[in-house]
């Protein structure tokens, strides 16, 4: 299925989509699973397909996860099957995992008769910042297969860090939660040779990115941690002019319910008392994302058992810490048990430390993953619904 599942992959990543709505992207993944035997629905509110496919027993219902978006970057390597789309590329990986879970939709079909209970499909849009896993839950994912789902298991790979082909799990927290502060200082303009006759928003603005960082580091564990980073910043246009307003935004990274719901409450109230001091006002969007990442110590043993079978234990490793990264898998693994499982992509004749991480324009990832992430979803689907 190799070659097949390369095909699929490349024509994936030419014609790359953003967002909810994928309509090439939706109809591609059909034509791949077409005449494998399963259910198949597809979404009102986004281009979504869930697949179910039904064994022969009544074991668990298992449910496999790939997203299948892109990202607003513009791909800058040359390869064969770059992205025909400006300013569109697949630089998270998410056309691997689309191949690699319609591969594991063939292998299950094929050995329908080893599956003791269903198994559900979920090619996901919308994972970059849409929540695409909350709107196929809300449409009933987690139902179509007509009994719960036991257990769940996504899959992401990595351009650098990890050695191609080897497989990460982490019990507990992985992946962190991450929400945003929107932030408007409003003041009152005037002179910049004299200050004293405005309420500069600029000086009150910029206490208030400091403070931000102080309040990380004095009022919250080290062992539970807070990052804070404000990656956009804006205020007036003279050199001379204090302007009547300026305006941030910063990326909130946390590990636990606890520490994202305090640091989400006492941000904005800290920002407002900075405001207060300066005489300005200031308005605080806080705009929530998505929860922490945490994988289920059952079955993230379970995967890493089907790992070691499959390939061998010495290409797993286990994360000492979580990533700071975030997923919306996280919805589903807040209403089912399961695991994310992270699998190096990188090219092999390059150095994965050094090689550019998920997100880049220049990310590659190596099709000589797709069996084994195809053969990884399969396994995990006969194992867990009661093959052994």
């Amino acid at each position: 299925m190799h070659g097949e599942l390369v095909q699929l992959r490349h024509a994936l990543h030419a014609e790359p989509e953003i967002g909810l709505e994928l309509p090439r992207t939706q109809d591609k993944v059909l034509e791949a699973v077409d005449g494998l035997g399963l259910e198949i629905s597809t979404g009102t509110g986004l281009s979504s397909v869930t697949g179910v496919l039904r064994g022969a027993g009544d074991g668990p219902v298992v449910l496999l996860r790939g997203d299948m978006d892109a990202l607003p970057v513009g791909e800058a390597d040359g390869l064969d099957y770059r992205s025909r789309f400006a300013g569109r590329m697949h630089a998270c990986g998410h056309d691997l995992h689309t191949a690699m879970l319609a591969g594991a939709a063939r292998l299950l079909a094929q050995h329908r008769d080893r599956l003791r209970g269903d198994v559900v499909f979920m090619f996901q849009p919308g994972e970059e910042g849409f929540d695409g896993a909350r709107a196929m839950l809300d449409e009933g994912v987690l139902e179509a297969a007509g009994r719960p789902v036991a257990a769940a298991f996504g899959m992401h790979v990595f351009s650098a860090l990890l050695p191609q082909g080897t497989f990460v799990t982490r019990p507990g927290t992985m992946l962190s939660a991450s929400d945003e502060l929107h932030v408007v200082v409003r003041g009152s303009g005037g002179h910049g040779s004299a200050p004293q006759h405005a309420r500069d928003p600029v000086t009150a603005a910029a206490e208030m990115v400091t403070a931000l960082q102080t309040m990380v580091t004095r009022r919250f564990d080290v062992f539970d941690p807070v990052v804070i980073s404000v990656g956009s910043l804006h205020a007036g246009e003279a050199v001379n002019v204090i302007p009547d307003r300026a305006r941030f935004s910063a990326t909130v990274r946390t590990f636990s319910d606890t520490a994202r719901s305090r640091v989400l409450d006492e941000a904005p109230a800290l920002l407002g008392g900075i405001a207060a001091a300066h005489g300005v006002a200031v308005e605080v969007d806080v705009a929530a994302g998505y929860p922490p990442t945490v994988t289920d110590e059952d079955e993230t043993a379970f995967a890493v058992q089907q790992v070691h079978e499959l390939v061998g234990p010495q290409r797993h490793v286990t994360l000492p810490h979580p990533f700071s990264g975030s997923e919306d898998f996280s919805r589903v693994l807040d209403s089912v048990p399961g695991s994310f499982i992270g699998l190096g992509a990188a090219p092999a004749d390059g150095d994965p430390q050094r090689a550019p991480f998920n997100h880049s324009p220049h990310a590659r990832f190596d099709d000589a993953v797709l069996a084994d992430g195809a053969a990884l979803y399969a396994a995990l689907a006969l194992a867990r619904t009661g093959d052994r």
